[in-house]
């Protein structure tokens, strides 16, 4: 049987009221300093104020021998429309338009869905959870773009974004009080799966 449920959405009151999970499955994918849980968490709970928010979860499925806790949060992912006077935008807006232009940074910025957070729990990496988050979260949304951040490293979660149609936009770039550079990706919505091979006839 699969060792997970398909991605389901979170309304706002149900991520909020799941925000100890939540950060849970974030500490256990990005091992973080633990001290910086408390502050993830009211960042987290902040965003769900912001217009277009979507957040979707999986979870481990009911009779898993090897799931602890059968129904448990494993995986999430959550976005919202991008909007001036958010922090994560104006900062990257400024940084591309400092690149190439405010044009540019017009033109993937000002109508974009922002993914915030895609985190999948170690035990269930590498299933295709993420992929769908990231599909599920997109799907049918009427932004331009989608834009996000991910640590500059070739890593599963940047292999996962350029398998989805995502380029990079701005690399080696350190965000205020952040210690390691990122890379900031961006695609035109509806996402492209370039993973996905035709089937011959």
């Amino acid at each position: 049987m699969p060792s997970t449920s398909p991605p389901r959405e979170l309304s706002r009151a149900a991520f909020v009221a799941e925000l100890d999970v939540l950060t849970g499955v974030y500490l256990a994918a990005m091992q973080p300093d633990p001290g910086q849980l408390r502050s993830r968490r009211t960042v987290m709970e902040q965003h769900t104020r912001n217009s277009g928010f979507r957040a979707l979860a999986v979870r481990a499925a009911p009779g898993l021998r090897r799931s602890r806790a059968p129904g448990r949060i494993i995986g999430f992912s959550y976005g919202f429309t991008g909007a001036d006077g958010q922090w994560w935008h104006d900062v990257v807006f400024s940084a591309l338009t400092a690149k190439a232009g405010e044009a540019l940074a017009a033109d993937w910025l000002d109508d974009s869905l922002e993914v915030a957070e895609v985190h999948v729990h170690p035990d269930f990496q590498h299933q295709g959870i993420g992929k769908s988050l990231v599909l599920g979260l997109t799907e049918g949304r009427r932004e331009r773009t989608a834009v996000l951040s991910t640590p500059d490293r070739d890593s599963t979660a940047r292999r996962l974004y350029r398998g989805l149609s995502f380029a990079d936009l701005l690399t080696d770039y350190t965000f205020p009080g952040a210690d390691l550079p990122y890379a900031v990706m961006g695609a035109v919505l509806p996402l492209r799966d370039l993973s996905a091979r035709p089937s011959s006839s």
